[in-house]
C-alpha cells in the first residue's frame, strides 16, 4: 500500500533544501520501487502571506492523514513585525501540538570525513554518535498561564510558566529508554532539579520509569554542567533525554560538534509512530535563493523518516551510504568546506546524493 508523505518546504532555504530531499524519495520511488506518493502544503511565513495564517486549516488536515511529514524551515526577517500569534514559528508549533509529536529525536553524528570541519579538537570529537530526546509538546514554550502584562507602576513584565505532567515525562522517558535499548544502553537525563521543581518531578519520574529499564545506566545531570560537557567530552554520552527548552538550546550546542548545523537531521514521533521530520537549523534568510546552504540535513531526515516512520530501513540505508560516498568523493557546501575539497552548491549537493544513489 502506498504510502504518503505532506511535503512543507515552508520559508527562506527551506524551499531550496527540500527540492534536493524531494529528488532524493523520487529517485527511490523511481530507481528502487519505494511506494509513495507526495503531496505539498504551505506553512510559515509563506502561509501567512498567501492565507492570513502561518498553519491553514487544510495544512493541518493533510498532515493528519499523511503517513509522514517532510518539512524545511520556517522563520524570517520579513515576518518579524507580526504580532506573536501569526508569527512563522507558530506554524510549526501547532503542527507539533496538532499532531502530538512530543518525542524529538536529534542524532549527533560526526562523519569521519567532516572531522576537520568542527570547531573542536579531532580527538575530541572524532567518533560521536550520540542522540539527544527532547520533549517537544510541554514545557515552557507550551505553558500557560503566559504573556506580557502591565505592573501597578506601569513598567511590563514578562512571564511564561514550566510545567510538566508526569505522564509528559514518563512517555519521553520511556521512547529515550527504548533507544538506549538499540544503541549503547546509556541514558542521561538533563534537568535542572536543584533550582526547578518542575524539573525535581523531572528527575523522579525518570528514576521510576529507568528501573524498568535495568540493562539501561540512566545517570543524571544539571543542564549548565551538561552544556559543558558536551563540549568538553561529548562522547561520554550516548543518549540524553531533557525537556522542551533544555534540548532545544543543547541539541543546537550538539550539532557544532559535528561540523555543520547543516548536517543533522531530526524526526518528531507521537504516539502511533507519525513523524515530522526536519533538518534543525533555521531558514537562514540571509542566503535563501542563493543556492549555497547545505542540504544533507534534509536529506538525512529523509532517511529517518524511512526507517522510524515507514518501515523502510534498507531504503534509509541507501540514502546514508550515498552521503558517505559523496563525502568520500570530497564535495562540500560552503558550511563544511575545508582545503582541498571542492565546493558545491545546494542543487549541485542534490544532484551528487542522487547520482550516489543510482550508482549503487
Amino acid at each position: 500500500m502506498s504510502k504518503n508523505i505532506l511535503v512543507l518546504p515552508g520559508d527562506g532555504i527551506g524551499q531550496e533544501i527540500v527540492a534536493e530531499a524531494v529528488k532524493v524519495l523520487a529517485c527511490l520511488r523511481d530507481d528502487y520501487g519505494l511506494d509513495i506518493d507526495m503531496d505539498e502544503a504551505l506553512v510559515g511565513g509563506t502561509a501567512y502571506d498567501a492565507t492570513g495564517t502561518p498553519l491553514p486549516q487544510v495544512t493541518v488536515d493533510m498532515a493528519k492523514e499523511a503517513d509522514a511529514i517532510l518539512l524545511g524551515a520556517v522563520g524570517g526577517t520579513q515576518w518579524e513585525s507580526l504580532d506573536i500569534s501569526v508569527r512563522p514559528e507558530r506554524g510549526l508549533l501547532g503542527l507539533r501540538k496538532e499532531l502530538g509529536l512530543f518525542a524529538n529525536l536529534r542524532p549527533a553524528l560526526l562523519y569521519p570525513q567532516l572531522a576537520d570541519a568542527s570547531t573542536l579538537n579531532p580527538e575530541v570529537v572524532s567518533g560521536l554518535d550520540m542522540m539527544i530526546v527532547r520533549e517537544l509538546t510541554g514545557g515552557i514554550y507550551f505553558g500557560e498561564p503566559r504573556g506580557v502584562r502591565e505592573l501597578e507602576n506601569g513598567e511590563k513584565q514578562g512571564y511564561n510558566t514550566l510545567v510538566y505532567k508526569e505522564s509528559e515525562v514518563d512517555r519521553i522517558v520511556r521512547v529515550a529508554m527504548d533507544i538506549a535499548m538499540k544503541r549503547g544502553k546509556r541514558v542521561c537525563s538533563v534537568d535542572k532539579a536543584n533550582v526547578l521543581e518542575a524539573t525535581e518531578m523531572w528527575r523522579e519520574v525518570a528514576i521510576r520509569v529507568g528501573s524498568e529499564y535495568p540493562e539501561v545506566e540512566l545517570s543524571h545531570m544539571y543542564v549548565d554542567n551538561a552544556s559543558m560537557q558536551l563540549v568538553r567530552a561529548p562522547k561520554q554520552f550516548d543518549v540524553m533525554v531533557t525537556t522542551n527548552m533544555f534540548g532545544d538550546i543543547l541539541s543546537d550546542c550538539a550539532a557544532m560538534l559535528t561540523g555543520s548545523i547543516g548536517m543533522l537531521p531530526s524526526a518528531s514521533l507521537n504516539e502511533k509512530g507519525q513523524g515530522m521530520y526536519e533538518p534543525i537549523h533555521g531558514s537562514a534568510p540571509d542566503i535563501a535563493g542563493q543556492n549555497v546552504a547545505n542540504p544533507l540535513a534534509t536529506i538525512l531526515s529523509v532517511a529517518m523518516m524511512l526507517r522510524y516512520s515507514l518501515d523502510e530501513p534498507e531504503m534509509a540505508d541507501r540514502i546514508e551510504k550515498a552521503v558517505e560516498v559523496t563525502l568520500d568523493a570530497g564535495l562540500r557546501t560552503a558550511d563544511i568546506m575545508s582545503d582541498g575539497m571542492k565546493q558545491v552548491g545546494t542543487e549541485e549537493m542534490g544532484d551528487a546524493i542522487v547520482g550516489a544513489l543510482r550508482n549503487q
